[in-house]
């Protein structure tokens, strides 16, 4: 709309500097009170503009219909009243239609001695006035301002129609195929939309990201990806995108559920930015969605290497799949060193390495990691593998966790079942 604000404003100016405030005819002095209320519109003393108006005689030889109901269109315009500036403006378009437009009045200077006889060459040089040129300006004028009006309703097909009727200055802007698009979509004329939105990129080859980038966005709601890739590429390469557009685009048509067509787009980025350590991290959850767990893995590593907060995820995803030694390995670079240390616990687990994690019970206390009721299950759990009975029930009463308690009391009946007769823990 600021597009619309700004023509507005030149209206003003335009018929500010085109009008006269006092007129003289016939040596009696009249008031041009259109000129009058086109002032105090442009000092935004609306009321006043209302006053001016009302005296205009309508009934008089010299009244400019055209140029009474543009004034009055771009005051009802300012206050907001929409529906009343459309008609205003419609008014002075069926008014301009049949006005008669007359060249304006040159003032010739008196001529001194030296240009006597330069008078005709002078003359000449006036350019030569067309009232069909004129009346044309006028109207596409009248109908960009219509189109303003008829957008703030919502009345997309009559915004459009407006726009077209205002033949070139209806399309002599990008930004006016972009709202035409918006038109269109918000009809429900899709291929109208697109057809609009690759007419603007024609015409304004310089200005076509915008564009390109309003059809992605039609595309990728109407379903077709393929395509809304095309074009999300095409806009990437001219505006010389950063990894975050790239992120943003596959996080869009992850949500549409085109897994496919996400990781394609951030393989493209990853090839662009390879020391991108989001990309790589991101992909690497796109690959975990397609069940690749070793792809995965290797993924969250390299995001590793360009930024330690990743290292975590890469620890855990070798885990995971099994690849406990190197996972361990990945461990070691861990400068947290409480996260360090639940990792390694989690893995000496997995590995089934119970003495090792007994052994990490100082470190636990100086961290005051055993606060927390797994680590602290994790050891007594680890004591009672390790045949250590009395260490595990120790640990295991100082568990609240009701999850945890439950745990807890299955592993006491175990090592009382142990202790009773061994046989049973053989």
């Amino acid at each position: 709309m600021q597009m619309f604000t700004k023509i507005l404003q030149s209206l003003l100016l335009t018929l500010l500097l085109s009008s006269h405030v006092i007129a003289k005819k016939d040596d009696a002095v009249s008031i041009d009170h259109i000129a009058l209320a086109t002032l105090m519109i442009y000092d935004g003393k609306y009321e006043k503009a209302h006053e001016e108006l009302d005296i205009v005689n309508q009934k008089s030889p010299t009244f400019d219909a055209a140029k009474y109901y543009t004034v009055l269109g771009v005051l009802y315009s300012k206050e907001g009243k929409t529906k009343e500036a459309i008609q205003a403006y419609r008014e002075a378009i069926e008014a301009t239609k049949i006005k008669e437009f007359k060249a304006p009045k040159v003032e010739i200077q008196e001529k001194y001695l030296f240009s006597i006889g330069s008078h005709e060459k002078e003359k000449s040089r006036q350019p030569e006035f067309n009232p069909k040129k004129k009346r044309q300006e006028k109207l596409e004028q009248l109908y960009m301002y219509l189109a303003s009006e008829y957008h703030k309703i919502k009345d997309y097909k009559n915004t459009v129609k407006s726009l077209d009727n205002a033949g070139e200055k209806g399309k002599n802007r990008a930004e006016l195929f972009t709202l035409r698009a918006e038109c269109y979509y918000k009809t429900k004329a899709y291929d109208s939309a697109i057809k609009a939105l690759s007419t603007g990129m024609k015409l304004f080859p310089k200005s076509s990201t915008v564009l390109l980038k309003q059809k992605f966005y039609y595309l990728a709601d109407f379903g077709l990806y393929q395509s809304a890739i095309k074009t999300a590429k095409e806009y990437m390469q001219q505006v010389n995108s950063s990894p975050k557009e790239y992120i943003a685009l596959a996080q869009m048509l992850l949500e549409a559920n085109q897994i496919d067509s996400a990781v394609e787009i951030l393989e493209d980025a990853k090839l662009k930015f390879p020391k991108n350590a989001k990309l790589s991290f991101l992909l690497g959850h796109l690959y975990l969605k397609k069940d690749m767990k070793f792809t995965t893995a290797n993924l969250f590593e390299e995001s590793s290497y360009f930024d330690k907060k990743y290292l975590k995820d890469a620890v855990e995803m070798n885990r995971r799949v099994g690849q406990t030694t190197h996972a361990l390995y990945l461990n070691t670079h861990n400068i947290d060193k409480v996260e360090k240390l639940k990792q390694k616990i989690a893995l000496y687990l997995d590995a089934q390495e119970f003495r090792k994690i007994i052994g990490l019970k100082k470190a636990l206390l100086r961290y005051k990691m055993l606060d927390d009721d797994n680590l602290r299950y994790a050891l007594a759990y680890s004591y009672y593998m390790a045949g250590d009975y009395k260490n595990a029930e120790k640990e295991l009463k100082h568990i609240s966790n009701s999850e945890l308690f439950n745990k807890a009391t299955i592993i006491r009946k175990n090592i009382e079942k142990c202790t009773n007769n061994s046989l049973e823990c053989l």
